[in-house]
């Protein structure tokens, strides 16, 4: 949803001269948007307004909510913490095709059936939003992106005379079934999101919610209307195919998480039979196992009370992928006849039954590639509490 590139300001700018909200009745007004690419910053398609001068001679710009620069300080570390900030850019047309004609994403214009007055308003807003003391804003993925900052410009720009005609008859959907379906083609991406985001988004999505994804918002502004002295008319005029590739089908990969976890799961289940059978605890797979679930861990209480990001909170996968599973190894090395082993083994156990249970009752979802790791757990867990004192 956002463009991978640091623009140079200086050279745009010299397109933005004489660029007047006095001038709107000028200016043709339309909303692009952008198929999803194959990257998964770029998965979720990307919206931006364009602005074209009408005339032999006029400007061509295009205004971009998702942009950031890879210049600042701490760069990666604000990326993290979700403390860094996009920023509103401005290019020409032709250089903002360009990038998705190389990659080969669809684009869609729907120019818009603005008044002048309208238009007045909406170039003010964004001559205001692009000034230096404001073109930079805090950025979160569901709530304030590249999409919702265009559709909240609008409403701005509008007011109560832009009406959007949501159905709330239409199919609920969470936040993660709305993220599920532009990550289909990228299974592991989609494990790592169930993964990192929480329970706040395991609720259903309002129809206003919904146009966080570039898709989505398209569709309303396909939907919605403008209403003034009474009268209605369609807020899109005309709808126009920019850009448009053959999609590529993706062939099915046995590299899965689900395909992967079974057969791990397998493997260590066939190793636990063998242990018990030869009188052997087999603590190498509790190493692998309960090590790697507690950096995992790590990084899910990392998102959770350290960041933020607003998607990363109330995140139950903590239940399972724990910090504390960094201390079982440790004693199962050394300390193997602590007393404290037995009740955290116990608490294992019934925290993983508590993630079940959440599932079930769908206080939140977790990815389906995690019913073989929680079957593993449990049965680690049980044969280390009843087989310990063994050799």
């Amino acid at each position: 949803m956002m463009a991978k590139y640091k623009l140079g300001f200086l050279l745009i700018l010299l397109t933005f001269v004489g660029f007047s909200p006095a001038k709107a009745q000028f200016w043709e007004v339309s909303l692009l948007t952008a198929d999803p690419g194959k990257e998964l910053y770029s998965s979720f398609g990307h919206s931006a307004i364009r602005l074209r001068e009408i005339g032999p001679d006029g400007k061509d710009l295009v205004f971009n909510f998702g942009t950031f620069d890879f210049d600042t300080p701490n760069f990666y570390g604000k990326f993290a913490t979700g403390k860094l900030n996009y920023m509103l850019s401005m290019t020409t047309y032709d250089q903002f095709i360009i990038e998705y004609d190389y990659y080969k994403r669809g684009l869609r214009e729907q120019v818009l059936d603005l008044n002048q007055e309208q238009k007045d308003f909406l170039l003010q807003h964004l001559d205001a939003q692009y000034d230096p003391a404001r073109r930079y804003y805090k950025y979160d993925f569901f709530y304030n992106n590249c999409a919702t900052k265009i559709r909240d410009a609008f409403e701005i720009s509008m007011g109560d005379r832009l009406v959007w005609n949501d159905s709330t008859a239409g199919e609920e959907k969470t936040f993660r079934n709305l993220l599920d379906e532009f990550l289909v083609t990228l299974p592991w991406a989609d494990f790592g999101i169930d993964l990192a985001l929480g329970a706040v988004i395991d609720r259903s999505a309002t129809p206003h919610e919904k146009q966080f994804l570039p898709t989505y918002m398209e569709q309303a502004f396909a939907n919605a209307t403008i209403v003034e002295n009474g009268v209605s008319r369609p807020l899109v005029k005309q709808s126009r195919v920019l850009l448009e590739y053959p999609k590529e089908e993706t062939a099915p990969s046995l590299f899965h998480p689900i395909v992967v976890f079974w057969l791990l799961a397998l493997i260590f289940a066939g190793l636990t039979l063998y242990g018990y059978k030869k009188g052997k605890l087999m603590k190498g797979l509790d190493l692998l196992l309960f090590g790697g679930l507690g950096i995992l861990g790590l990084v899910v209480t990392f998102l959770w009370f350290f960041t933020d990001h607003s998607a990363t909170l109330w995140n139950w996968n903590i239940l399972w992928a724990f910090p504390g599973h960094l201390v079982l190894v440790w004693g199962l090395f050394a300390r193997p006849k602590a007393t404290w082993l037995s009740p955290y083994l116990l608490f294992v156990t019934g925290a993983t039954v508590i993630v079940l249970l959440l599932w079930m009752f769908g206080l939140q979802s977790f990815a389906p590639a995690l019913i073989p790791i929680l079957l593993l757990i449990l049965l680690r867990a049980n044969f280390l509490f009843y087989n310990r004192k063994i050799a």
